[in-house]
């Protein structure tokens, strides 16, 4: 169209216009074919001392202690706003002050994206309001012992945010009924309470995290390195660095492999193979595991946990 301008104008070199004659006659006359001394140009070179005059030096003053506290602090703050938008259905207060950095990172909103289209596709466990049953239990402060599970179970009505535990009526799953099959054994007075639901030991302290939180219904392992093992990597990193005289109760070579960077002189680890029916006798039978827990919390100054509160 005319005057319209072409892809091909846009990268096109622009033609200076041709300078008048009047104002510049040498200039005219470098155009033809005469050559004149004023169409040869040298280069003026300026001193050092010009080009300081012309061009000072700007510098600022040096920022006091008071002005980088504020910048640090409205930096703080925009992260802690950022990261808010995205927040998850139902996670405890005191966890997110603390773990609200990771929320904004790629990881997780990658993770966060993908999660919200399997639910869009398929049926997914644990509904999302229960994803984080395990930062409502208790302040993260209030921690004693932590048990790592692996991945949530994918049948109806059993995941519900905490690792190992089945919501009621449901059936204990066969690797709950061994560890109360050792508990009977190990803690007196305890007893089969007929359920799978470990809410009680939750409240008291007791974290119960599945590295990977939600699963596709009937269909093991299938959110398995989306993101999940990152984020709670960073929840075992934060109570390993932050608190003291925890135990960790680490069943099974996947469980050892993840608190592998536990720091020992910190805190307890106890390792034993998986209460799985296919490993249960080869060590996990036998191992008193929650009777050393509640030896090594007195030990520190800490109240046992009540194994029979179910």
């Amino acid at each position: 169209m005319p005057g319209q301008k072409t892809n091909n104008s846009f990268f096109s070199p622009v033609t200076k216009k041709r300078l008048s004659s009047e104002a510049f006659p040498e200039a005219e006359a470098c155009n033809g074919n005469t050559k004149l001394p004023a169409c040869e140009t040298t280069p003026v070179k300026k001193s050092k001392q010009d080009d300081q005059e012309n061009n000072p030096k700007v510098t600022s003053p040096p920022l006091s202690p008071e002005q980088l506290d504020r910048i640090q602090k409205n930096k703080a703050a925009a992260l802690q706003k950022l990261a808010a938008r995205y927040v998850p259905e139902g996670f405890g207060e005191s966890w997110k002050q603390e773990l609200i950095s990771e929320f904004s990172k790629p990881y997780f909103i990658k993770l966060t994206n993908f999660i919200s289209e399997e639910r869009k596709r398929y049926t997914v466990y644990p509904p999302p309001h229960q994803v984080f049953t395990w930062t409502q239990m208790c302040d993260i402060r209030d921690v004693k012992v932590v048990i790592l599970g692996q991945d949530p179970y994918h049948g109806p009505n059993q995941a519900h945010g905490l690792c190992f535990s089945v919501q009621k009526p449901v059936p204990p799953p066969p690797s709950l009924e061994n560890m109360y099959k050792a508990l009977q054994v190990d803690i007196e007075g305890f007893e089969h309470p007929g359920h799978g639901d470990l809410t009680g030991w939750a409240k008291q302290g007791v974290l119960l995290l599945n590295a990977v939180l939600t699963v596709r219904a009937h269909n093991a392992n299938s959110h398995k390195d989306m993101g999940w093992e990152q984020f709670t990597d960073s929840v075992v990193s934060w109570l390993n660095k932050n608190l003291d005289g925890l135990v960790f109760m680490l069943w099974g070579a996947y469980a050892q492999k993840k608190g592998s960077s536990i720091d020992r002189k910190r805190h307890h680890v106890l390792q034993t193979v998986h209460p799985s029916p296919l490993s249960a006798h080869r060590g996990f039978f036998g191992s008193q595991h929650f009777s050393k827990t509640n030896a090594y919390l007195q030990s520190v100054g800490k109240k046992p946990i009540d194994w029979t509160n179910l």
